[in-house]
């Protein structure tokens, strides 16, 4: 199959003066970077509608396509969308993990041996992009920061109008400072001196070029006093972490900073999971008036529900299960079971369907 990528500047010029030509012979086609020239999309799908043989083109690119308003148009109905994350622990380590599979059974999740202390928190400091992963751990903050640059500076001009794109790089730092948070945008704007609209929408563009998500808040007809503001995260915990400033020297004196990222890390985890999934499942958090909270929820396409609370720590209590325990309440039957998620190595149980498991049983 023919490469092509626009990055290259032969190639992105003439797809951009004759995105037919560009096409004229060709069967078969992987095209890279193709929300750099939104006319090309016009001629796919001329040539799709005369030749409709699936798998013709993969079109691949750094931003989310289906945002694209010329993609939505032309495409609907005749793409398939998959959307690639950094790798998973379980692909950079050769795993075949069953997590989903146990834990929406019922079973609590074993990890043996688990992966605790400094190998765990190397993980989750290194992320899964493949290049950062691959580098010595000295020039991954280097990496992460230039990869940033390059979206910013090439990127976002082509699936947005942006105003103010010097206030990107210094809304991430601001983000990052506020990752896993309730998203407040009036508050995150004043630090920036912009306005509540534009930082949302900034915050949007984030999202599309997928250095971002937004958790959305769980609700139930059960349960009135629910928090209805989304969580933002970032997709990568290496990326978080560059941005945060933060090395495995300063964590083993003090691991307070650990958390956000941990959270960030196993949101990450479990969405890519999920994408490889037979199963359908949606993500939200979990917050009530009187600051009960589960930090990720997920619902499988049963209507299951199974809770999870990340502990930067090696231990566990009672208190640490209130969130879950409202959850499991507000659930009934849908309840399946609460997980704290820890920096340890046994699986124990706290009572009915609540269970402290390692952090690692995401990828045995």
């Amino acid at each position: 199959m023919p490469f092509i990528t626009l990055d290259d500047e032969a190639s992105l010029k003439a797809a951009l003066a004759d995105p037919t030509g560009q096409l004229r012979g060709l069967d078969r086609a992987a095209i890279d970077e193709v929300q750099r020239a939104p006319n090309l999309l016009l001629a796919i799908k001329a040539s799709v509608d005369l030749n409709p043989r699936p798998g013709r083109f993969l079109l691949t690119g750094s931003a989310n396509l289906m945002t694209l308003p010329r993609v939505a148009d032309s495409l609907a109905g005749r793409m398939k969308v998959v959307r690639l994350m950094p790798l998973a622990q379980a692909e950079l380590h050769g795993k075949q993990p069953s997590f989903l599979e146990q834990v929406f059974a019922g079973k609590p999740p074993r990890s043996v041996p688990a992966t605790v202390g400094d190998s765990l928190m190397e993980r989750v400091l290194a992320g899964g992009y493949p290049e950062a992963v691959a580098l010595p751990r000295k020039h991954r903050e280097d990496w992460h920061l230039d990869y940033v640059d390059a979206l910013i500076q090439r990127d976002i001009h082509h699936i947005a109008q942006v105003e103010q794109l010097n206030m990107m790089p210094k809304l991430l730092r601001v983000l990052a400072e506020y990752s896993g948070q309730l998203a407040n945008y009036s508050r995150l704007g004043s630090m920036l001196g912009m306005n509540q609209v534009t930082t949302q929408k900034y915050v949007g563009i984030l999202e599309n070029l997928f250095l971002l998500h937004a958790l959305k808040p769980w609700h139930a007809n059960t349960l009135k006093r629910l928090v209805k503001t989304p969580k933002l995260h970032f997709l990568d915990s290496g990326l978080l972490a560059s941005l945060k400033r933060i090395f495995p020297e300063h964590l083993r004196r003090d691991k307070s900073p650990l958390g956000p990222v941990l959270e960030t890390f196993v949101l990450g985890e479990l969405l890519k999971l999920a994408s490889w999934d037979a199963d359908r499942y949606e993500f939200s958090h979990f917050r009530d008036k009187d600051k009960n909270e589960v930090d990720i929820v997920m619902e499988n396409s049963r209507g299951q529900v199974v809770g999870i609370e990340v502990k930067a720590a090696a231990s566990a209590s009672g208190k640490d299960f209130a969130g879950l325990r409202r959850l499991a309440a507000g659930c009934g039957d849908r309840f399946v079971m609460g997980l704290v998620l820890y920096d340890h190595e046994y699986t124990l149980s706290f009572g009915d369907r609540m269970y402290v498991a390692p952090i690692s049983t995401l990828w045995a």
